[in-house]
């Protein structure tokens, strides 16, 4: 695997965690529809730029 791709897959795995942590802070402090929204598209984006990386090979 090339350097690219490694940055890319790291990436993809940094988004979806800040993503997931995103929705638990929204939760515990409330809960506001604007910040599960940012949480959740965080979240599909490192989803969709693992799945692109690998249906690409």
């Amino acid at each position: 695997m090339s350097f690219y791709r490694r940055g890319i897959a790291f990436f993809g795995v940094v988004f979806v965690g800040v993503g997931i942590a995103l929705v638990v802070v929204t939760a515990v402090n409330g809960g506001a529809a604007f910040g599960y929204l940012v949480g959740v598209l965080f979240i599909a984006l490192g989803v969709g730029r693992l799945y692109l990386l690998r249906a690409r090979r």
